[in-house]
């Protein structure tokens, strides 16, 4: 097939080339914002009177009917093209004769791969935003059934204090909202019209890029046409962003392997998401977790592999350029299929509370309320750290647990220690007295949820567009 671009060479390119440089593979997906930014640009273009209104709307019309085509499954995507956007031309050549060849007044495969880019990036941001809120819904309405399910706290992986299901979960619920409020940021800055910013210098052509922005439903127009060719920045943010969001997944899925496996037996999997082993017939593997905990790492390297495409690149547009689609929508393809099957598996898993509550009471996660039970009674913090940490020792030697130590034995580390005490370090007491915002007791945490069904109803009431 000739190339559109032909009339300066006197031979064909190598096929070597050809096959080497083609992105109709992978940039097909695009179709559809080529062929919408194509019909503003047609319609724009008609409107300012560059181009005849016949061939305006005779444009129009082959557009729209290729994008019908393509939407009932008609179109046939010419392998052999050398883009997307070559291919959308030469079909519409193709229907409605020489009008065709007219599309391309005013702008370049420069601005135009910006364009399709970006409309497609909003796209991908309004997906993921409604996956996350559907994955914080599921997290809210577990949090309700637990706000009383005390468990152990972790640091170092080590139980640190005594805490409820419903805090743990709702830790999860603030990174999954940062991450919708990275997507949004992302989305923002996509939405910024770059057509009519030419190859790198815009053009003489007397454009309207503010109706095309109309049309297309951006809210600006790049103020600077190198740079309205050369940045990605905006798709960088939507990989950071992906990358974000799955290392969040990623510990949630850590933990819950944890949590399901003999040694914590705090949760159990769903059997329609965990898998059995060909030799062992007793395993239930948490394969949902642990494949999307090994995701997480291609969508690093798509974030990567773009960081590194950009880092050396002068101004404007190069073809290394060409790199940033299939990073993109693998990173968005991994999402779309990572953040659905972790929120249905989530709903689905067991937790047992006994489990959790029998695990909480040992491992002396009240030591900090023994010594606050100290300060109360006048001892300098220091002193009563010091206190609690000789009585955990030689609960330690002795394999026992705070609650186990007589008050004779307690008043011999202390003489301020009375009867009270032992309420004073019940788990369910230790939850309870931490009311502060942020704090595990379940009034504070059933407030938490309040605020966080608020806001996701706000996100709700919200248009991005």
């Amino acid at each position: 097939m000739a190339k559109l671009w032909a009339g300066r060479f006197e031979k064909p390119t190598s096929e070597l080339l050809d096959d080497f440089q083609s992105s109709i593979p992978f940039d097909r997906r695009l179709i559809r914002c080529d062929l919408l930014g194509s019909i503003a640009h047609a319609t724009m273009l008609g409107e300012q009177g560059i181009l005849p209104d016949a061939d305006s709307k005779a444009i129009v019309e082959g557009l729209n009917g290729i994008l019908a085509d393509y939407d009932a499954g008609r179109l046939t995507i010419d392998d052999h093209a050398e883009d997307v956007h070559m291919f959308t031309e030469t079909e519409l050549t193709n229907r409605i004769g020489e009008a065709g060849k007219r599309l391309h007044t005013g702008r370049s495969r420069n601005d135009q791969v910006a364009l399709d880019m970006r409309m497609y990036a909003r796209d991908a941001c309004l997906t993921v935003d409604g996956l996350l809120r559907a994955l914080l819904d599921t997290l809210t309405a577990l949090a309700k059934k637990h706000t009383h399910t005390v468990m152990s706290g972790y640091t170092h992986l080590q139980k640190a204090q005594p805490v409820t299901l419903a805090f743990h979960l709702m830790a999860y619920f603030q990174m999954f909202k940062r991450d919708v409020n990275r997507f949004r940021l992302a989305y923002g800055e996509a939405d910024v019209m770059p057509l009519g910013s030419g190859a790198l210098a815009g053009t003489t052509y007397p454009l309207n890029r503010e109706r095309v922005a109309e049309l297309l439903h951006f809210s600006d127009v790049t103020d600077n046409a190198m740079d309205g060719v050369s940045d990605r920045d905006f798709a960088l943010s939507f990989l950071s962003a992906a990358a974000i969001c799955m290392m969040h997944l990623s510990r949630f899925c850590e933990e819950l392997v944890l949590w399901s496996s003999a040694e914590f037996g705090t949760a159990v999997m769903d059997d329609a998401f965990a898998t059995g082993s060909s030799i062992m017939p007793q395993k239930k593997n948490p394969d949902a977790c642990e494949l999307t905990r090994g995701k997480t790492g291609r969508v690093y390297g798509d974030l990567m592999a773009l960081l590194t495409v950009m880092k050396g690149l002068p101004l404007a547009y190069n073809k290394d350029m060409q790199e940033d689609k299939e990073a993109f929508f693998d990173a968005y393809d991994t999402l779309c299929k990572c953040l659905p099957t972790f929120t249905a598996m989530l709903a689905s898993v067991t937790f047992n509370a006994e489990a959790m509550a029998k695990s909480a009471a040992m491992g002396f996660t009240n030591a900090t309320d023994l010594a606050d039970y100290l300060v109360g009674k006048g001892v300098p913090f220091r002193d009563a750290h010091h206190v609690s940490g000789t009585l955990v020792g030689k609960c330690v030697k002795e394999h026992r647990e705070l609650s186990d130590l007589s008050l004779e034995e307690l008043r011999q580390a202390s003489p301020v220690f009375d009867g009270d005490v032992y309420e004073a370090i019940s788990l369910k007491v230790c939850v309870e007295r931490r009311s502060l915002r942020g704090g595990p007791a379940p009034k504070t945490v059933e407030a938490s949820i309040h605020r966080a069904e608020t806001w996701l109803e706000t996100m709700r009431n919200q248009t991005t567009r």
